[in-house]
Formats: structure tokens, C-alpha cells, sequence
């Protein structure tokens, strides 16, 4: 299905169109759970996961048999301020070992029977460097968004948005600070591993950011401060919401463009849960932000989905137990 839009202001409107859970599916889970074999709360997270999950699938008694994984490839112009410790040829370089199955996230993806599709942006053309100019143009923009849009399979049942981009957590840093407030200092960290003289740069270049694009309207920050990347992600959520697919997060980067809707939108997140806490040091004031608990701890800090995609086995352990377990009168089980 083609995106629905042609421009920010339809982008908006699209996003504010989008279904909510299906309320029969909800409460049909709710009575279900409530008649599985095994004490109440027992299985404690799952057991909401699993309610949630019925609610957006529509289906009260769900399965998972289709989870997609996107990873969106940008090149950032900003990091002509030094604020890498790697060079941007490693985006596409890092693109090739996606497409020929070599990364992390193919392992991840193969081991939970995700689709795996990746979508480089433009990466002969870096985004402007956010310190002199906004990052993309609206036209820019809007396309980036589209692309995240239609790479969402309407067949899917299950999607995490990965990325590769160097540079981008500054990017992703500045359009956080934009849109959940706070310093340059609250949310930029070491990335890939810049050192102490970097970290400073890479603060100073967030900062710098925010003074030249001051701006109260979320969308409008992540076009100005994000990358193609990170405007993927965006749209790529948002068509799931439209599809009512639900979506587990990736960290930091993947969180920052899921900001930009949440504030855009009321509600614009309720579909989507966090699949793990990243170490990059903002990474949890930004969940707080966003409401979300992490499903994992891991101390990852990679991107490209990994984390997102390695929860995708907790959700399908959560729905075999809801749909598959028995309940006391199939099991001949007295519930006590």
C-alpha cells in the first residue's frame, strides 16, 4: 500500500487517523487469560503482552507468524564536526554485510523467523549538517517518510525498525533534547565510543544544533535535527499503527524518531512496547519519557534493531502461552 500522504501537514493527518486497539479482541484476551491453567498473574508480563498484542492483532486467541525487521540506512552530514569515532563509509559498508547476511541482526532476525528488508537512504547524499542548515527539506523529509511508510509489508503481524547511520546519535541526541526537553548534556553519549575530547565535540555540535532550530513542533525537530534514517523509522511506525501491526522498539536512535510521533500525537506509541534497555547513558530517561518499559536489559548498545529483534522472542513466548495453553474446563483442570 502506497503512503497515504504527499506532504508533513497529510503526514500529521494520517498519523492522527490511525485506528486504536480492537476493544472486543481486548476484553475477549482479558476472559481467556482468566481461564488458562495456571494461578492468576502467574505469568506475570506475559500475560499483559499477550492482551495487548490480541488487542491490536483484533484476534483475542492471536498467533505470531510473520514479524518483519526494516533496517533504514542514512548518511549524516553533521558528522563533518567530528563527532564519529568511525568514518560514513562504514554505513555503506555495513549495508553490504545486511544484504549479504553477515550482521548481527540477520542472525537475530533468522533465529525468530523475521523478514528482514533493508533500505538504504540516499547514502551518497548525507543530510546537511544540522549546526549551518536543517538537516533535510520538507520534500526530503516527507520522502523519507513514504519510504518508511511502504516498507511495511501489510501482511506482517510483527515489526522492529532497525537503522545504520554514522553520526546518528548525535542526530538522534539533538531531535530528543527538541522534543522532550532538557540540555545538549542530558542526552548526547558516546555513540560507537568516542573518547572524553569527543563526547565534549559531539555535546557542543548537539547544542549548537538546538539554538539554530528552535522549535516546539516534534516533526518539524526530527526534519531538522534527524536523518533519513531516523524519518524511516518514523513513517515505518506509523504505518503500523495504521495496519494495527504491532511494533516492538529498538534503543536510543529507534526511540528518538518514535518520540517525534508520541509528541505529535496523542496515544501515537500505544501500539508499540520497548524491546530492551540500550547502555547508551540516555537511553532510559528517554523510556521514561515515552512511558515504556524495557521487555530486556542486556547492556547492547549496536542498533540496528538487535535488541528489538531479540524481543521478539519474549512477545512469541508471551502469545503461544495465551492461545496455546489450555483452560481449566478443556484441561478437566478444577480452577480451584
Amino acid at each position: 500500500m502506497q503512503a497515504p500522504f504527499t506532504s508533513l501537514s497529510t503526514f500529521r493527518d494520517a498519523l492522527a487517523a490511525a485506528p486504536g486497539p480492537d476493544a472486543a479482541a481486548t476484553q475477549g484476551a482479558q476472559d481467556r487469560n482468566g481461564q488458562l491453567t495456571k494461578p492468576p498473574g502467574a505469568l506475570g508480563r506475559l500475560e499483559d503482552l499477550a492482551i495487548w498484542y490480541a488487542g491490536w492483532r483484533g484476534d483475542a486467541q492471536p498467533q505470531i507468524t510473520a514479524p518483519q525487521v526494516i533496517v533504514f540506512a542514512g548518511n549524516h552530514g553533521v558528522c563533518a564536526q567530528g563527532v564519529s569515532a568511525f568514518p560514513s563509509e562504514v554505513t555503506m559498508q555495513m549495508v553490504a554485510n545486511f544484504e549479504h547476511g553477515g550482521a548481527a541482526i540477520n542472525q537475530l532476525s533468522k533465529t525468530f523467523g523475521a523478514k528482514m528488508d533493508v533500505y538504504p537512504l540516499s547514502l551518497d547524499t548525507p543530510t546537511a549538517d544540522f549546526t549551518t542548515a536543517p538537516a533535510m527539506t520538507e520534500e526530503e523529509f516527507t520522502r523519507a517518510l513514504q519510504t518508511g511508510w511502504n516498507a511495511v509489508d501489510p501482511e506482517t503481524d510483527l515489526l522492529v525498525t532497525g537503522e545504520m547511520g554514522i553520526g546518528n546519535t548525535t542526530s538522534a541526541a539533538a531531535v530528543a533534547a527538541a522534543v522532550l526537553g532538557g540540555d545538549a548534556a542530558d542526552w548526547t553519549g558516546r555513540g560507537t565510543g568516542v573518547d572524553d575530547a569527543g563526547l565534549a565535540r559531539k555535546t557542543d555540535v548537539v547544542g549548537r544544533g538546538l539554538a539554530l532550530h528552535a522549535t516546539s513542533d516534534p516533526l518539524e525537530a526530527l526534519r531538522c535535527l534527524g536523518g533519513r534514517e531516523l524519518a524511516a523509522m518514523a513513517g515505518a511506525i506509523a504505518a503500523a499503527r495504521h495496519h494495527r501491526i504491532p511494533v516492538i522498539l529498538d534503543g536510543f536512535i529507534c526511540c528518538a524518531a518514535a518520540a517525534a510521533l508520541h509528541k505529535a500525537v496523542d496515544g501515537a506509541l500505544d501500539h508499540a512496547v520497548a524491546g530492551h534497555l540500550s547502555a547508551e547513558g540516555a537511553h532510559q530517561r528517554m523510556l521514561d519519557a515515552l512511558g515504556k518499559e524495557p521487555l530486556l536489559r542486556l547492556g547492547l548498545r549496536l542498533g540496528e534493531g538487535s535488541g528489538a529483534a531479540l524481543a521478539i522472542g519474549v512477545l512469541k513466548g508471551a502469545v503461544a502461552c495465551h492461545s496455546g495453553m489450555a483452560t481449566f474446563a478443556e484441561a478437566g483442570v478444577s480452577d480451584g
